[in-house]
């Protein structure tokens, strides 16, 4: 039986529990023990080990047939010798039947009437004939494409592509003689964004859209200005336009949070815009009679966080309206059903992400669960899935005790079969930490928070633990009961962890995410506190030994913690914010935070810019204080480590910095980075954790 949702009210104190077929069940608790079991084996157990991380394998971008019999997905393994991700295509039957690798590449998409299969690999679009296994590259670019879409009679593909243009000059460089080595010529900047974290500096350019024919032949631009076009067009069902998100206003560029729907004439490029609000409009769907398109977004009123909503408009752009207005959660990826009957989507709910259809009248039917696992990492969610002509749906899922595996499932049938078991080699041999979900009351509002806590794997209750309080990222993010490498590695050490999501985090709707409005760091530090004690009063931890760290806002916020309270015995934080000045004048992303984050420009008024970086409370910290940080880090750039580093170290409080070389923001890109870290998380605890007198 499928989980009906009408709508989502305030979150209730007392917590329902889910099971496997989506049936509700009352209980009028607050922790609940979630059994998650490792695969059963004859084999000697042992605890999930650093080494383990170059042995998982996770699956991405799961894209069904059209008629629902076999699976193309993207299968990510661990390069040990490259200290590299490494993605390959694999296929799979629906039944699980057929598992077998198909070749070196990303972003499959199968045609229409499912006998071919494009890829990007290698920079180039390519395409495989299904039943006799050819491949050609249908491409010569010399820029990388994305966001494929084939037309619907399967003729042509679309997709998205770079075209640059010369950098700015004030003056030419001086030519060196024949033979000279001299430095590189100066390069001038003049554009609002100019680099981006995990890439660098940004190519001179603009994202354009392309048409391409599968016979071969040379891609024809559709798309013209001085605009960014980010998002995937998607096919009208006569093959004449395409439609697409971007924001081709004058003074686009200021106007960031801002975009549109637009449909451009394949034949005559002309282009007109669908919608005309403030707000972000994108990830459309036309529907399968062509009259409708699908969307999100939502009208922007410059808060921290709001709900993005489906939202259904006629193919001229009139008639606007939502539909999912009942769901208090953000929703993404809009695909419609083959019949127009309604339309799939995905959605996160109290750090579960799920994907769901609804009716144009707004009845939304949970399909399935546990969608996600593309982060081993750390327990974010993500994920996608593909739709077939019969309401077949593939989807990748995680579990506490599994990373992302391809799962596919039915409307109406109630749930999704897992058909790959990607690690099961690996933790067939492996006692991961127990997973506990539990939900307490802030000491700031009483308000039900939600967390989970993992335990060593080999837990007695009897015992005293060392505590780790681990905090998420984002802040407007959410973590779940979904698969973490980090967070194992730590239980593994013998530590009891607690995750959470404080008020801003997303998944439990509008008014819960938008509480950090002007107010971050905020009561987020009570309800993280509150936490702590909440698992205290379970009796395994040991008071003495309590210990803090996160990553990006998670890092923001143990900085944070440590001005506020000394009760912690050692923090880490990695890849903080210290000063949100500074941070808000040189991070890749330095425009976001202006009024939605604080009031005003931080030279108009930095008062609060000031009270709420954990720099201003530098001269209360007593806690020995590691920070880790990548080196290529944009978006909480390396000098914000070195300023908490250059406070705490002038004091006189234990402190050190922990450089990360060639790591940007996402320091689990590199496996061996990952377990680095984790391990001077771990060494910087234990130098710091309170022994047992011997006896």
């Amino acid at each position: 039986m499928s989980e009906q949702i009408q709508s989502c009210p305030r979150i209730p104190r007392t917590r329902p529990v889910r099971s496997n077929a989506g049936l509700v069940l009352p209980l009028a608790v607050t922790v609940i023990l979630l059994n998650f079991a490792t695969p059963t084996t004859a084999h000697p157990q042992s605890p999930f080990e650093p080494m383990d991380v170059f042995q998982l394998e996770y699956a991405a971008d799961p894209q069904i047939s059209p008629d629902g019999s076999r699976v193309v997905y993207v299968r990510t393994s661990m390069d040990i010798m490259k200290d590299r991700k490494r993605s390959e295509l694999w296929i799979v039957g629906s039944d699980g039947s057929g598992h077998r690798r198909l070749a070196t590449g990303s972003s499959p998409r199968w045609s229409p009437d499912g006998t071919r299969l494009a890829y990007t690999a290698s920079g180039q679009i390519h395409l495989r004939w299904m039943d006799t296994g050819e491949t050609a590259t249908l491409t010569q670019v010399t820029e990388s494409p994305s966001g494929l879409r084939w037309s619907p009679d399967g003729r042509h593909i679309a997709f998205n592509m770079l075209v640059p243009y010369a950098p700015p000059s004030l003056a030419a460089p001086p030519r060196p003689p024949a033979g000279a080595e001299w430095a590189a010529p100066p390069i001038m900047e003049d554009r609002f964004k100019s680099r981006q974290d995990g890439v660098g500096y940004l190519d001179f350019g603009y994202s354009h859209i392309f048409v391409v024919p599968v016979e071969g032949g040379t891609p024809r631009q559709v798309t013209s200005g001085d605009f960014q076009h980010s998002s995937a067009a998607v096919w009208t069902p006569d093959g004449n336009h395409l439609v697409f998100s971007s924001n081709r206003s004058e003074g686009w560029e200021r106007d960031h949070r801002n975009s549109e729907l637009y449909m451009a004439s394949v034949l005559t490029r002309e282009i007109r815009a669908l919608t005309d609000r403030s707000g972000p409009d994108h990830s459309p769907a036309v529907s399968p009679d062509g009259r409708r398109i699908a969307f999100v977004g939502y009208a922007d009123r410059t808060r921290t966080y709001q709900v993005s909503r489906l939202q259904v408009l006629n193919i001229d752009g009139s008639g606007a309206r939502v539909v999912t207005g009942g769901l208090d959660r953000s929703v993404s990826n809009p695909v419609w059903a083959a019949d127009g009957s309604g339309i799939f989507f995905q959605f996160d709910d109290e750090g579960n992400s799920k994907v769901a259809f609804t009716t144009l009248d707004g009845d939304v039917t949970v399909l399935a669960g546990d969608l996600g696992g593309t982060s081993y990492g750390r327990p974010y969610g993500g994920g996608s899935f593909s739709v077939a002509n019969d309401g077949t749906f593939a989807l990748n899922q995680t579990r506490p005790d599994m990373p992302g595996e391809v799962a596919v499932g039915r409307r109406g049938d109630g749930g999704a079969r897992t058909i790959t078991a990607l690690n099961e080699d690996l933790l067939a041999g492996r006692t991961l930490g127990a997973v506990e979900e539990i939900w307490w009351e802030s000491s700031f509002d009483g308000r039900p928070i939600h967390g989970w806590i993992v335990k060593p794997p080999d837990f007695d209750p009897n015992r005293r633990y060392p505590f780790i309080l681990e905090i998420h990222g984002g802040p407007i993010s959410n973590y779940g009961d979904r698969f973490s490498a980090e967070i194992q590695l730590m239980a593994a050490a013998g530590y009891v962890v607690l995750y959470a999501n404080p008020r801003g985090s997303t998944s439990y709707g509008e008014e819960f995410g938008d509480l950090l409005y002007h107010n971050y760091p905020g009561e987020d530090y009570d309800d993280l506190i509150s936490g702590v004690d909440a698992v205290i009063e379970r009796g395994y931890v040991d008071e003495n030994n309590l210990f803090v760290t996160g990553g990006s806002a998670g890092g923001i916020m143990t900085a944070w913690i440590v001005g506020k309270t000394d009760r912690f015995r050692a923090a880490v934080s990695q890849k903080p914010v210290v000063n949100w000045i500074s941070k808000t004048l040189t991070a890749d992303n330095w425009y976001g935070y202006y009024f939605s984050r604080y009031e005003g420009l931080p030279w108009e008024d930095p008062e609060p810019y000031w009270r709420f970086s954990p720099i201003s409370l530098a001269g209360n910290v007593t806690t020995p204080t590691l920070l880790i940080t990548g080196e290529e880090d944009l978006r909480t750039p390396l000098s914000e480590s070195y300023q908490m580093f250059h406070a705490l170290k002038m004091r006189g409080i234990d402190t050190a910095v922990i450089r990360l070389p060639g790591a940007s923001h996402d320091m689990s890109r590199r496996p061996s980075q990952l377990m680095a870290k984790v391990a001077n998380i771990v060494a910087w605890f234990e130098k710091y954790r309170v022994k047992p007198a011997a006896s």
